[in-house]
């Protein structure tokens, strides 16, 4: 019996996708795989922000600092282990409306000197005290140029009753990115 090449390929993804290796997101015209097609990343990390003033109910221009740490990559090429990324911006907000939607530019920063640039577009919803936060967008610049970008950050917001007086000065948590 005759096995055609496409079905022994579709058996092999499957079977590296299972075990939890990365599959490559493109191939050459030719059908071999290259270098570049292994361009995947998987991160886990924390992020910190900052509020100053601290955000009240009563909106304001409010100074935002963040601050992400990926401790942990999956490079499909072996090259990315760890990266970092932080901004600073202001915003004119308050309690009731630090989920409005937004668009940035997000430079990450890793640990092989490199960095990528992304154009993104997010959005924030609050469940049960905490924010999550999900970016999404395409490397427009640096290493994984093309590639598609997801990240999602969860932070807790055990002081939800500062809003009431000084307001929330910071808070840390969870962050993923994955590039595909």
């Amino acid at each position: 019996m005759a096995v055609s090449r496409s079905w022994v390929c579709a058996v092999v993804l499957a079977a590296l996708t299972a075990f939890g290796t990365t599959v490559p997101a493109s191939a050459s015209p030719s059908g071999e795989l290259t270098d570049e097609s292994f361009a995947q990343v998987q991160c886990h990390g924390t992020e910190s922000v900052t509020y100053h003033p601290g955000v009240t109910f009563a909106a304001r221009k409010i100074a935002i600092t963040t601050d992400g740490r990926f401790g942990s990559c999956v490079d499909s090429q072996g090259r990315v282990t760890s990266g970092s990324y932080g901004e600073r911006f202001t915003v004119y907000a308050g309690c009731n409306n630090l989920l409005d939607g937004f668009a940035q530019q997000r430079t990450f920063t890793w640990n092989t000197g490199d960095t990528s640039v992304v154009k993104a577009t997010g959005s924030s919803t609050a469940v049960a005290g905490q924010v999550i936060t999900t970016i999404k967008g395409t490397v427009t610049q640096g290493r994984f140029h093309g590639r598609t970008v997801v990240q999602v950050i969860t932070i807790p917001q055990p002081d939800s009753a500062r809003c009431l007086t000084t307001g929330l000065t910071g808070a840390t948590g969870a962050t993923t990115l994955a590039i595909t």
